[in-house]
């Protein structure tokens, strides 16, 4: 077990870091391609932060498991909210914007709502077994289209991006060596990450899908826990809710697209309470902005999102 444990912790190190290098190499390229910082925020620097979750998910559904697959991205978008979003909100209560409290939160749960029309064939239309398939990728990712093209609508509302870029000026050299070294690093990291947790669950005697749910999601949020809890400090707080709330937006419609495009995921009817969490967990990050001081999220209402998180993470170890 121990050797599967470092295995894991390796694979998340390698796809954190091979993250980072990639943003690098991919911003530096895009600076001498005269692409606006902008720009390279709301594309390259937002992309950057779900690189974990999109190799460990390619990875996954390669390896037929599809329980860590979909686990992934459920446990990713709940810890993005009840975890990411409380420890943020406790270091500063966070100011929301309007456009984010009345279309993008909204458009988080649209996301939330989808995958569970599209992945629950048997219980909507009396299949004989759900799944995400092929066609069902292709509307998520019709969706991502009309997200990114509403992201650079807005981008010039968006504060504080600035503050998360450091473009640094390479030569084609370097940055082509960037680029092939965060690369490689993601693809070695999303195979140590997925081999790991599938040999984990074995020796635990837990479903693939509770470590997709936990351990794997967690891990493969650590890039969005730094982002938004260093914006949350520096006061930035449409970087600490935005990349958050964009994070589960783009893990949906583009990572859970992209892995059913490679491979059909089947979907366990069991799934339907942590997709059933997450539509709770969206829901109370909408009230929220109407309580106390409007458009807030407040210590209070950040601690109560940790104790949801505590109380869910408890009950998957115990119950399955």
């Amino acid at each position: 077990m121990l050797w599967d444990l470092l295995v894991t912790i390796i694979g998340f190190a390698l796809v954190i870091k091979g993250a980072d290098i990639l943003v690098d190499g991919a911003s530096s390229l895009a600076r001498k391609l005269s692409v606006s910082d902008l720009v390279i925020g709301l594309t390259v620097v937002a992309f950057g932060t779900s690189l974990p979750e999109l190799s460990v998910n390619v990875f996954a559904s390669i390896k037929a498991t599809s329980n860590i697959a979909i686990g992934n991205i459920i446990g990713s978008n709940i810890a993005n909210i009840l975890l990411i979003l409380g420890v943020s909100a406790i270091i500063c209560p966070l100011v929301v914007t309007k456009g984010t409290v009345w279309k993008e939160i909204p458009l988080s749960l649209l996301a939330v709502i989808l995958i569970a029309i599209l992945a629950n064939d048997k219980l909507i239309n009396g299949a004989q077994s759900s799944m995400l398939t092929r066609i069902d990728g292709l509307v998520l990712l019709s969706f991502f289209i009309i997200f990114i093209y509403y992201s650079l609508s807005i981008a010039k509302r968006i504060e504080g991006t600035d503050d998360l870029l450091h473009v640094k000026a390479l030569t084609i050299t370097k940055i082509l060596a960037l680029i092939i070294a965060g690369l490689a690093a993601l693809i070695l990291g999303g195979k140590f990450v997925v081999d790991g947790a599938v040999k984990l669950a074995i020796y635990l005697g837990v479903s693939q899908m509770t470590i997709g749910l936990t351990v794997v999601a967690v891990g493969t949020s650590l890039p969005e826990l730094a982002t938004s809890a260093v914006a949350a400090y520096k006061k930035n707080f449409d970087i600490a809710v935005g990349n958050i709330v964009g994070s589960n937006i783009f893990n949906i419609f583009f990572i859970l697209g992209i892995s059913s495009l490679i491979r059909p995921l089947p979907f366990q009817p069991g799934s339907n309470f942590d997709i059933g969490l997450l539509v709770l967990a969206n829901i109370l990050l909408f009230i929220f902005m109407f309580t106390g001081k409007k458009h807030k999220l407040d210590r209070w209402e950040a601690v109560l999102f940790l104790g949801i998180y505590a109380v869910y993470i408890f009950t998957l170890i115990s119950l399955r």
